[in-house]
């Protein structure tokens, strides 16, 4: 919870974990076990007393997702679950190795190869130095996306599709997640920081400068 509060010491052994699959204690390797993933919060709003996250930390990330204020119907039902007198049970929906199977499927998806150089293009596109890199990117990054975000991209396509009962991941279904995706991978220069340029917008306008590969 909570995650740019954690000192750099933390943070370290947070990223050998996400990096190696493994923490070391008193000069002990200890691997940990599959399934594993790392779920962190981040406060944009209180930013005393946080420390920046390293890129390496960041980009290890899958997804960034931007929480939202809740609408009406939401609020209700968080105040419902949380002050009565009911005790919650938590109850399992899933095994470990059903979450596996269900990793390994998503993988058997398959990705063309023009979805695949459309994926590319986006990522360069959001190297300021790429030619064909929209003016944004240009103007308003200091560094792009690293080659996890083209792996995010179709890994993440392939979900949806999945979810769509396809077994073929689509350029669109590349598109559709290319915000949570490249989000955070996408390092703003001081213009882009002063100006209040958000990454989501720089990645709108890739979305509407880059199209579709010939099938």
């Amino acid at each position: 919870d909570e995650i740019n509060r954690a000192t750099p010491k933390t943070q370290s052994a947070v990223l050998e974990a996400m990096q190696e699959h493994s923490v070391t204690v008193g000069g002990q390797t200890h691997v940990l076990a599959e399934p594993f993933w790392v779920l962190a919060t981040q406060n944009p709003i209180e930013m005393e007393g946080t420390y920046p996250l390293p890129e390496a930390q960041v980009d290890r990330f899958f997804f960034k997702v931007d929480v939202r204020l809740q609408g009406e119907e939401e609020l209700i039902g968080i105040v419902e679950r949380t002050t009565g007198d009911d005790k919650i049970v938590v109850q399992p929906v899933l095994d470990r190795d059903q979450i596996l199977a269900m990793q390994h499927t998503v993988r058997q998806v398959l990705s063309a190869g023009f979805v695949q150089r459309y994926a590319a293009r986006i990522v360069l596109a959001t190297h300021p130095e790429q030619k064909h890199a929209p003016p944004m990117s240009r103007q308003f990054v200091r560094i792009g996306a690293s080659p996890r975000g083209i792996q995010t991209l179709i890994l993440a396509g392939k979900v949806k599709a999945l979810l769509a009962d396809r077994v073929n991941v689509s350029c669109q279904d590349v598109a559709d997640v290319v915000r949570p995706s490249l989000r955070h991978r996408i390092i703003r220069n001081f213009e882009g920081e002063a100006e209040g340029i958000s990454t989501d917008a720089v990645l709108d306008e890739i979305l509407e400068s880059v199209a579709e590969p010939a099938a």
